[in-house]
């Protein structure tokens, strides 16, 4: 006999009650919390003792756990490759190209004599064959199934046995054992936990596309993250061309890989050389720095620019796009105290050019500089590169993986890169002129010109 079982869960956290609470104790959300029925089968069901625990050093390692994809950036991402038997989340805003790259993903395992199962859980087969027709994908490997039901999935991929299975998308997967709409938690959880079994006990790469919240967050519970082996978020401004495929969560490589991609009519283009995109409408002017800085173990070269102007309201306004907003306040705060630059009557917007989000500390010289050359009416010289961190005295801290950055703009055509003292770990020798800088007020004596 089945045993019905109602719950009240919070779509946003997965926390559950038995009754009905205006705001969620959990997450702090208002009106995420609704109810579910689950019919559990109180039936004795067979388990398979068959599974023995195994000595570590008996286990035996295949070398080609890794299938390469053959598109580079993604590889990149993915630490070298999908792993057999893993599974991968992919997320991002709508539109912003997950589909497509998915697409041209399972394109490039066909041509590698894998069969790749594309179960479309939102579009006809006609639209999909519209879109692979505008990437040129014509592949008798891949096989399109337009299907929401969990359990025909599953007898679908047993007779189909397939190499590699995309899900497009979890939030719209339903199982017949969970009385609740598709999307909801208890959904998003049992469709991915046999998935889960699927990849574990076959070998079979699966491939996860999920939506994201208004706040950019991944939609359903938190545990959906827990469980896939590795998490990939698709960003970019879907307005313009280019998109970063960013890892957030990965057991099998470095969560700090990004590939870059451009967008095309014809579909996903990768950038070999993503500096070079970024600084192709450089112009050498007041408020305008190159810095290079780093994402994951890429060296990326990236303008940022300042505008300083005085204010006609009583609090001055700090903006920062592509970089955090407390680390603004604490550099302008360094250039007061240490420099003597006076901006409590002036509004201070600093962008980063591209589009890109810069989380690491080594920017923090660039942005000071751009600010000063700014304020003062002064140029840096467009041939040279910036990096350091700023500490609260006025000091270059070091930075990491130098030696990779000054490669970088040595390789770019860059003649001069300003760097901190304090990296003693330099050895090499380089076309580019290195110069070490020990305090805030050397960087400035070394490279700004009025």
């Amino acid at each position: 006999m089945a045993k019905t079982k109602t719950k009240w869960i919070c779509q946003e956290c997965g926390y559950e009650t038995g009754k009905y609470l205006g705001k969620c104790p959990e997450c702090g959300s208002w009106g995420s919390i609704t109810e579910e029925i689950q019919v559990a089968d109180v039936r004795n069901k067979s388990v398979d003792f068959d599974v023995k625990p195994t000595a570590l050093s008996k286990i035996e390692f295949e070398n080609e756990i890794r299938e390469s994809t053959k598109i580079s950036e993604f590889d990149r991402v993915l630490g070298g490759g999908l792993v057999k038997g893993s599974i991968i989340l992919l997320a991002g805003d709508p539109g912003i190209g997950k589909s497509t790259l998915i697409l041209q993903v399972s394109n490039s395992l066909c041509e590698n004599e894998k069969n790749v199962l594309y179960v479309s859980a939102e579009e006809s087969v006609n639209q999909i064959k519209l879109r692979s027709q505008r990437l040129g994908i014509t592949s008798d490997k891949l096989f399109i199934y337009p299907q929401t039901n969990l359990e025909a999935i599953k007898a679908t991929i047993k007779t189909f046995s397939p190499d590699t299975i995309i899900i497009d998308s979890i939030q719209s997967i339903y199982s017949n054992e969970v009385q609740s709409t598709a999307g909801s938690v208890s959904q998003i959880r049992e469709c991915c936990i046999s998935l889960m079994k699927i990849a574990k006990t076959t070998g079979t790469t699966i491939i996860i596309i999920g939506h994201v919240t208004k706040d950019g967050n991944i939609a359903g519970p938190k545990i959906l993250e827990h469980m896939v082996d590795t998490v990939i978020y698709f960003e970019g401004d879907k307005y313009k061309s280019y998109r970063i495929l960013r890892a957030v969560k990965n057991r099998f490589g470095n969560t700090s890989e990004v590939g870059i991609f451009d967008m095309h009519a014809t579909g996903l283009v990768e950038v070999k050389n993503p500096s070079e995109m970024f600084l192709t409408e450089h112009a050498n002017q007041s408020g305008s720095v190159i810095i290079v800085t780093s994402e994951g173990t890429r060296p990326l070269l990236l303008e940022i620019q300042a505008l300083v102007g005085t204010t006609p309201y009583p609090s001055p306004r700090r903006i920062a796009n592509g970089l955090d907003t407390g680390r603004l306040l604490q550099i302008l705060a360094v250039l007061e105290k240490r420099v003597g630059l006076n901006l409590s009557k002036q509004d201070v917007y600093v962008n980063v050019i591209g589009g890109i989000d810069i989380s690491e500390t080594a920017a923090d010289l660039g942005i000071a500089l751009a600010v000063i050359t700014c304020s003062k009416d002064a140029v840096v010289d467009e041939k040279t590169v910036i990096v350091g961190e700023v500490g609260l005295s006025g000091e270059i801290r070091a930075v990491v993986n130098l030696e990779k950055r000054i490669i970088e703009a040595q390789t770019l055509g860059f003649k001069k890169i300003i760097v901190p003292e304090a990296n003693k770990e330099i050895t090499g020798k380089f076309d580019i002129e290195v110069v070490k800088v020990k305090r805030l007020i050397d960087a400035i004596s070394a490279c700004v010109h009025v």
